[in-house]
């Protein structure tokens, strides 16, 4: 992809991987649309950078990424490039019976359906484009059932599935579909959790957007930055290995500190 004459729109842009996409984009010359919940946050992306253009915008809402289209179409009609990358994380004991059904399942709303919202609206207008592109992001964890982030897991499992239906699908347009596939990335997604993550087993943020936008120059349809590689790779030849030794390894420790959390 031509990044430099390229519009560029991601969602869950105002911090981690989202954020430094916008820093290392900016740099290429991309014209950049950011996404967020807060209002606070895309201020203070745009007081970072200040040629972005912020809007607020949930992805788990139907109605605001309707309200999106509508406003970033109607303003940027360039628009060729969408990035899903608005995402939660969290630590779940499936036993905790202090967590309500709604509330069970926010990583669906945010990973798995806003994603598929996202395309199924904006696919249209970028059908129209001569060169464009869908990225979605993902996670090593798609790869590997992560006990301790159970539906987090599962959100990542099926949006990988789902990028490559839609890879298949589009195949014969000159809409490009892209999966990133992240390892472990130090960012505040983790900033709520009280088991705090193996630093060994996480990656720089700067280091994995910069493998993720050289892939998207390349047009790679996978980008594993990191560890994802050796991750999806080891979970075709030893699922039961890689699950047991890095997915399940800590879930009793964190449930022992959900308990006194609590």
């Amino acid at each position: 992809m031509d990044l430099k004459n390229s519009t560029v729109l991601i969602t869950g842009g105002t911090s981690g991987i989202g954020l430094e996409l916008v820093r290392q984009l900016t740099d290429q010359g991309t014209n950049i649309i950011v996404t967020g919940r807060s209002l606070e946050a895309l201020y203070d992306t745009q007081r970072q950078f200040p040629n972005v253009h912020p809007f607020r915008s949930d992805v788990s809402q139907p109605d605001d990424i309707q309200k999106l289209y509508d406003e970033v179409t109607k303003q940027f009609p360039g628009l060729n490039i969408i990035i899903n990358n608005a995402g939660l994380m969290r630590l779940i004991d499936l036993q905790d019976t202090s967590l309500d059904l709604q509330n069970v399942v926010r990583e669906i709303d945010t990973n798995l359906s806003g994603t598929i919202r996202m395309v199924h609206q904006f696919l249209p207008h970028l059908m129209r484009k001569e060169s464009a592109a869908i990225i979605n992001v993902s996670s090593a964890i798609a790869f590997m059932a992560y006990s301790s982030a159970p539906i987090y897991s599962a959100s990542k499992a099926a949006v990988h599935a789902y990028t490559k239906a839609l890879r298949l699908q589009l195949d014969k347009t000159h809409v490009k579909v892209i999966e990133v596939i992240p390892p472990g990335v130090n960012t505040n997604l983790q900033k709520d959790w009280v088991l705090r993550p193996n630093p060994g087993q996480m990656m720089d943020v700067a280091k994995a957007v910069g493998e993720i936008i050289k892939g998207i120059r390349k047009d790679k349809p996978e980008i594993t930055p990191g560890l994802s590689g050796i991750v999806k790779f080891m979970s075709r030849i030893a699922p039961n290995f890689i699950e047991r030794n890095l997915g399940h390894r800590e879930f009793e420790k964190f449930r022992q500190l959900n308990s006194h959390k609590k």
